[in-house]
């Protein structure tokens, strides 16, 4: 079982970069599993629903999970429909893995100004 990463308080001080690395590559690891689930499911998607080859309904997938816009048009009705959620799903999916992978930067960076902080206050 995974044991859960815990982030120090405002209190504590930085925890040592090894350590920092671990957390790095734990939350970059669950931010990239992520990824891999949302392009499964766009890819899953529009074979299935859009009746496109694997690569063309990866490839469209990881156009829309990004941002970038479709690649083929969508032709049935049912198509159309899962392109839209999936659209929809794309913007927020981006959006938090992003965030998910980021956060143990900023909270380092945000840490260390804090500390400095209480430091000169003292």
């Amino acid at each position: 079982m995974m044991k859960k990463l815990k982030l120090e308080h405002r209190k504590q001080g930085v925890v040592p970069l090894p350590r920092f690395i671990v957390r790095l590559g734990s939350y970059g690891l669950f931010a990239l599993a992520l990824i891999f689930i949302s392009v499964g499911i766009g890819t899953f998607g529009y074979h299935y629903f859009g009746r496109l080859y694997w690569l063309d309904s990866l490839h469209m997938s990881c156009m829309i999970l990004t941002g970038m816009g479709p690649v083929a048009e969508m032709t049935t009705y049912e198509a159309k429909l899962f392109s839209s959620f999936y659209a929809l799903y794309s913007g927020v999916a981006f959006l938090s893995i992003t965030a998910v992978f980021f956060a143990p930067i900023i909270h380092r960076l945000l840490h260390i100004l804090q500390v400095e902080k209480d430091d000169e206050d003292r």
